[in-house]
């Protein structure tokens, strides 16, 4: 299993030199939203950490905003989506299954406690 936190933020540009100069992390991926970044994944070993803009998500999955105003949510990646599946019955769905560009079937629930978490699992 593999945990990347993702961070909502209204601008990513400014908090990159903090992420890449300051604590040495790589920029694998940048998504462009107009003119700005909308979304990028940042690493260093096995760390990970994806950011997000709350313009590119209202757009993207307009029913996690709220909550991307007060925590961050959780991008989880999974080696068995189908088990998965069976673990989050129940829950409720914020986002149904569905396939990404980037090569991820993906699902999004509320857990227990009230965070949105994504489930995720290479295509």
């Amino acid at each position: 299993m593999k945990i990347t936190a993702v961070l909502y933020v209204d601008q990513i540009e400014p908090g990159l030199p903090f992420w890449v100069d300051k604590l040495g992390m790589t920029k694998i991926v940048d998504v462009p939203e107009g003119d700005r970044l909308g979304f990028v994944i940042l690493n260093k070993g096995q760390a990970e950490l994806m950011i997000q803009t709350r313009e590119s998500l209202a757009k993207d999955v307009p029913a996690l905003l709220d909550m991307a105003k007060s925590s961050p949510g959780l991008f989880i990646e999974v080696d068995d989506f189908a088990a998965t599946l069976q673990a989050v019955e129940g829950l409720e769905v914020l986002l149904p299954v569905r396939e990404t560009f980037y090569g991820m079937r993906e699902i999004v629930v509320r857990e227990p406690g009230g965070n949105a978490v994504c489930f995720a699992a290479k295509i």
